[in-house]
């Protein structure tokens, strides 16, 4: 079986954040979803935990940080082409998310974009060309 993953993540207004990633086509599993939580789903194997913060709270003792102000984490997701990386962009800024708030990450063979969800949380979205890449990688530096 594969390894899933569940990033949860504290949101001020659950409603809103479910309409944003379900703009970027994220689907919600209604079986893991009620009044203070979310379930959204990427893909069989990534899914986000959307959690009211009294929810949040319910699994740490840490105070809960405000992603507007600092960042504790970032989140990748891969995507198939650099058409896809601008169009998932294109999906957030549309749904009223920040785009590009750190620079975009253009290699050739890597190319990358980022985006704010409305509480802060900074997702990257990336698309890799891996013959190309393992090929830029095992070259020998220029002295």
């Amino acid at each position: 079986m594969s390894k899933l993953i569940f990033v949860n993540l504290p949101v001020s207004d659950l409603s809103k954040s479910i309409a944003f990633y379900e703009a970027l086509g994220a689907v919600k599993n209604e079986q893991f979803t009620d009044h203070t939580a979310a379930c959204m789903v990427f893909s069989e194997t990534i899914h986000a935990m959307l959690l009211t913060h009294d929810k949040f709270r319910q699994f740490t003792p840490k105070k809960i940080a405000d992603a507007k102000d600092s960042t504790e984490v970032l989140i990748c997701l891969s995507a198939d082409s650099r058409d896809e990386v601008d169009a998932t962009l294109a999906k957030a800024a549309a749904a009223g998310g920040t785009v590009d708030p750190g620079p975009k990450q253009d290699y050739g063979f890597m190319y990358g974009r980022s985006f704010e969800d409305p509480d802060g949380h900074i997702w990257e979205v990336m698309w890799m060309d891996l013959a190309a890449a393992k090929e830029a990688m095992s070259a020998p530096a220029v002295a």
